[in-house]
């Protein structure tokens, strides 16, 4: 099964994050990616400088242009901008059927840039955390998103529960933010938890670190892995793409999306 994956989110000039590392992510794994694009930054790896909004009915066209012809077998959403890009992305996902959704709450850029307006932070409360089937936040996300303190695993966890409350199906606690030698990333579901551990990499190469799990989770279960599984193959995919950064620009630099092809 190919898995076809609709990636709503914005792109990045830079070609590290946003739309281009979900695509490259997307393809890398044996999906197929398709796009509606929610906003054009002007980015690099020292930041972001520009963005400009796509128009809500331009963004909302896309993705039934998608869903009405090629279809998808998951839905990933990233940076979504503000709280009318918000209702379109949950009206398409509802137009979608019962498929997998993974939203990537997108706030934050590696720079520092605001991502997210801060009036839209209670829409994806309200109709995107309860449409996910599973929600992968960071640690300052995950504080955006619960109000609670976000600075060790203890309070990942904590925070990782109150979004199944929420309504979030599965919550994918993100680690990287939190002090440590080790990083350590918390699957949770109403079933239990998964921990993916291992020695944190000394580098400032991450740029879309976020953007890659996320579609590559979607990836995973576009193609009918369990959630474990694409989640498991998501998190060593992007390990690998971490160790293989090669370096380019002269901020965060972008990750090895096709380190499998020059293994």
């Amino acid at each position: 099964m190919i898995g076809r994956v609709l990636i709503i989110a914005g792109s990045d000039s830079g070609g590290g994050a946003g739309l281009q590392a979900d695509i490259k992510a997307v393809t890398l794994l044996g999906a197929y990616a398709a796009t509606a694009v929610t906003a054009i930054t002007v980015q690099n790896t020292l930041g972001v400088t520009g963005v400009h909004p796509i128009p809500l009915d331009i963004i909302e066209a896309q993705g039934r242009a998608v869903l009405d012809d090629i279809g998808a077998d998951a839905i990933k959403t990233g940076m979504l901008g503000d709280a009318g890009t918000v209702a379109v992305a949950a009206r398409l996902i509802d137009s979608a059927g019962a498929i997998p959704v993974v939203v990537d709450p997108v706030m934050i850029a590696k720079g520092g840039a605001s991502l997210l307006d801060p009036r839209a932070i209670e829409a994806v409360r309200s109709e995107l955390v309860p449409r996910a089937t599973l929600l992968t936040p960071n640690a300052p996300e995950a504080e955006a998103l619960t109000g609670l303190p976000a600075t060790s695993t203890d309070d990942l966890r904590r925070a990782g529960h109150t979004l199944l409350r929420m309504g979030a199906k599965a919550v994918l606690m993100k680690g990287g933010h939190v002090p440590g030698d080790r990083l350590i990333d918390l699957l949770i579901t109403a079933d239990g938890e998964t921990a993916f551990e291992d020695a944190r990499i000394d580098t400032q190469h991450t740029h879309g670190t976020g953007c890659t799990l996320a579609s590559a989770c979607a990836a995973g279960l576009a193609q009918g892995l369990d959630l474990t599984a694409a989640v498991a193959r998501a998190w060593n995919y992007v390990h690998r793409a971490i160790e293989a950064a090669p370096g380019l620009g002269m901020g965060h630099g972008p990750l090895d999306h096709a380190w499998m092809l020059r293994d």
